[in-house]
C-alpha cells in the first residue's frame, strides 16, 4: 500500500510536477497534429478519462468500500468527469465553459490537497487521484488551445445560478443518504481551504465567494495570456 499520503511531500510535489510537464507536452504534440487527427485525440482523451473513472469504481466494488454515500458522481470534479467526455465528444460551446472555469478551478484545488488519507505513493488510488484531476486539466488546455475555444465572462452568471440549484439538488441529496458530497454537510477531514473559513453554514457562502475569484483569475489568465501571444505575433 506504501505509506499515507502526506501534503506536500516528495511524491505529493513530484506528482504536481509531472501533471504540469505532461500538459506542456501534451499539447506541443497536439499542435503538430493535422486537424483531420483532431477527432481521435478528443475520442482518445475522453476514453482516457472514462476508463480512469470506471477503474476507480471496481477498485472500491472488489475492496468493499463502494457505498451511495461516497461513490455516486455528486462531487464537482466527479462531474467534470462526465462533462469533460461530453465536452470532448461533442464539441458543445456551453459544456467548454464549465470545463474551463469548473473543470481547472476544481481539478487544481483537488490536486492541491487530494482527499488521499491512507492512500500516499504508491497506492493505486494515488495514481487515479492525480491523474482524474490531471486530464480535467487538460480537456480545457486541448480545447482551448488546439480546438480554440475562449472562455467568456457572459457565462458566469448563468454558471453561478446554475451551480446553486445543483448545490441545492445536492444538500437535499446528502439529507436522505447521509452523506456529505460537495462538502456542504460538513467541512471534509482533511486539511482545505475551507478550515480557514467560518463554521457551518457559512463556510458554504466562503465556498462560493472563492469560487467566483478563482473563476475571475482564470479568465484574467486567458486575457493576459491571449494577449501576449497576439503581441509576440
Amino acid at each position: 500500500m506504501g505509506d499515507s499520503f502526506e501534503l506536500f511531500s516528495s511524491p505529493h510535489l513530484i506528482a504536481l510536477g509531472v501533471i504540469l510537464v505532461f500538459n506542456i507536452a501534451f499539447i506541443r504534440v497536439c499542435i503538430r497534429i493535422r486537424e483531420h487527427n483532431h477527432i481521435h485525440l478528443r475520442h482518445g482523451l475522453a476514453i482516457a478519462i472514462l476508463l480512469n473513472e470506471i477503474s476507480w469504481h471496481l477498485w472500491t466494488i472488489v475492496t468493499g468500500g463502494w457505498s451511495i454515500q461516497t461513490m455516486l458522481p455528486l462531487h464537482l470534479c466527479s462531474v467534470m468527469n462526465y462533462v469533460s467526455i461530453a465536452t470532448l465528444l461533442t464539441k458543445s460551446p456551453i459544456l467548454y465553459q464549465l470545463c474551463y472555469f469548473l473543470g481547472i478551478g476544481g481539478a487544481i484545488q483537488a490536486l492541491l490537497t487530494p482527499d488521499l488519507r491512507q492512500y500516499g505513493y504508491p497506492h493505486f488510488l494515488f495514481f487515479q487521484t492525480f491523474i482524474s484531476h490531471g486530464l480535467l486539466i487538460t480537456t480545457a488546455l486541448y480545447m482551448t488551445v488546439i480546438e480554440k475555444y475562449q472562455p467568456s465572462l457572459r457565462s458566469l452568471p448563468t454558471m453561478l445560478i446554475g451551480f446553486n440549484v445543483y448545490l441545492f439538488f445536492v444538500a437535499i441529496v446528502n439529507a436522505l443518504i447521509g452523506s456529505n458530497y460537495l462538502f456542504i454537510s460538513h467541512k471534509p477531514e482533511i486539511p482545505t481551504l475551507l478550515d480557514a473559513m467560518p463554521p457551518w453554514p457559512w463556510y458554504i457562502l466562503g465556498m462560493e465567494i472563492v469560487g467566483i475569484v478563482v473563476v475571475l483569475f482564470l479568465y484574467l489568465s486567458f486575457v493576459f495570456l491571449n494577449g501576449i501571444k497576439k503581441y509576440l505575433k
